[in-house]
């Protein structure tokens, strides 16, 4: 970096810096995204000039759904073996909450002093990225539908990951999900070093394929693949009957993991984070120490106590993420009592605008429970007829309670909730922002 552009950058990041004081000092956010839009506009290589300064590497962590949960995981696992790590814990995973983040951890000339960075990326705006970094790792986690107003179909998305991919370095590590057919065969077109993932234990096999699946077809050939069973959606062990496409073999022995939280898209959450760690040179008992004491980030799991009372919020924004939390919340009511229910829907851009994607959730596996479900939110009417549609009998034991204010809501689901028990909350994601207000009085983002 020469003289000049050592100015240039400790200026916008000078500026950036100046911004988030402000934004802080006059409460009007987190300042997680701005000052990095603004430096990007005064510098647009500030994500390769800062992201190339880590001493031991940079970690993308991609998909649909888990990013940030398993983000915190691995950021947890590497700080625990003595790494000092950078992650952009805000869940700002677009190129000015990149910038932002790198930013935030920069003196005032821009110099970073840490080992690695984990970003947690937006599915669209991987190649983006990829133009001005060259990560050591990219985790990638699954593909599901999700706002198909902004990112179409994942075959398209999978199609653009791998052109952006093929110019790296032959040494990157690649981390897939096996059990996802679109991406195991977007790793076997790979040169990089590619490692797989995924699950080895029939016993966890759905009884049928979910009606919300995505990528049931050979991803070679277009022959309806042949699965001798499902995990989730279309995550499972499968073959081509017309073609030599099958799943990978995977790197890890998923029977010997154990997991965070709760629901089987968290065992494929842990096991992701474990691989990555496992390719830095990790020792399996810190990763499972690190597993044993591991705290939900906000909205993904997360137990709160308000009043006395237990509650968990379960963070859902697409058909396969709502149908894994109701898989939940249901095999958690076999167990333990919890007779309320709040869900949330909301139709904000972080949201995506287009709700029709609730009409591919099975919510008849969640209304045949029965008990007490409260509906709030922007769309707390679409969302209220999705349910009343779910009930097959007149004498269904659901008691639903359509609520549009959402304090209220929250209020008398917390009243319907007695103190043995815990009240889950299923949220989309500006819902569960609003929500996390409301029950704690501050704001995340």
């Amino acid at each position: 970096m020469n003289i000049l552009e050592g100015i240039r950058l400790g200026l916008a990041v000078g500026i950036a810096k100046t911004i988030t004081s402000l934004v802080k000092l006059l409460k009007l956010g987190a300042a997680s995204v701005l000052p990095g839009e603004i430096a990007g506009r005064l510098h647009p290589q500030l994500l390769r000039l800062l992201s190339q300064q880590l001493t031991q590497g940079l970690i993308l962590v991609v998909g649909t759904n888990g990013k940030t949960t398993t983000s915190l995981l691995l950021k947890d696992i590497l700080v625990n073996n003595g790494y000092k790590i950078i992650h952009n814990s805000t869940g700002a995973n677009l190129i000015n909450g990149l910038v932002t983040c790198l930013i935030t951890h920069s003196n005032l000339w821009g110099k970073l002093t840490a080992d690695y960075a984990i970003l947690e990326v937006d599915e669209n705006v991987l190649p983006l990225a990829l133009k001005q970094c060259n990560p050591t790792h990219i985790l990638a986690l699954n593909l599901f539908r999700d706002q198909l107003d902004r990112y179409g179909e994942v075959d398209s998305i999978s199609y653009r990951w791998q052109n952006a991919i093929e110019s790296l370095s032959k040494d990157t590590f690649i981390i897939v999900n096996g059990d996802d057919p679109t991406l195991c065969y977007l790793g076997q077109n790979l040169s990089q070093k590619v490692l797989f993932f995924g699950l080895n234990e029939p016993e966890l096999y759905l009884e049928e394929i979910p009606h919300a699946v995505d990528s049931i077809y050979c991803p070679k050939c277009g022959t309806s693949l042949n699965y001798r069973g499902v995990y989730l959606s279309h995550l499972g062990d499968y073959d081509c009957p017309n073609c030599d496409f099958a799943k990978s073999k995977l790197s890890v022995n998923s029977q010997e993991w154990q997991q965070i939280l709760i629901g089987v898209y968290n065992k494929y959450n842990t096991l992701a984070a474990g691989l990555v760690a496992e390719t830095i040179g990790i020792k399996k008992e810190i990763i499972n120490e690190t597993i044993t004491n591991f705290k939900a980030a906000f909205g993904r799991a997360e137990e709160l106590t308000i009043n006395d009372k237990k509650i968990r919020i379960l963070l859902s924004k697409n058909p396969v993420g709502m149908n894994e939390t109701i898989r939940a919340v249901n095999d958690i009511k076999k167990h333990n009592l919890s007779s309320t229910l709040l869900m949330v829907l909301n139709d904000r851009i972080p949201d995506g605008t287009d709700v029709s994607w609730i009409w591919d959730v099975d919510t008849e596996k969640l209304v045949e429970i029965g008990g007490n479900i409260v509906v709030s939110g922007d769309r707390v009417y679409d969302m209220a007829l999705r349910l009343k549609y779910s009930v097959d009998t007149l004498d269904s034991a659901m008691n639903l309670i359509v609520e549009e204010n959402l304090s209220q809501a929250v209020n008398k689901a917390l009243e319907l909730t007695p103190l043995n028990e815990t009240l889950y909350i299923i949220p989309t994601y500006s819902a569960m922002l609003e929500v996390r207000k409301l029950l704690l009085g501050r704001e995340i983002l």
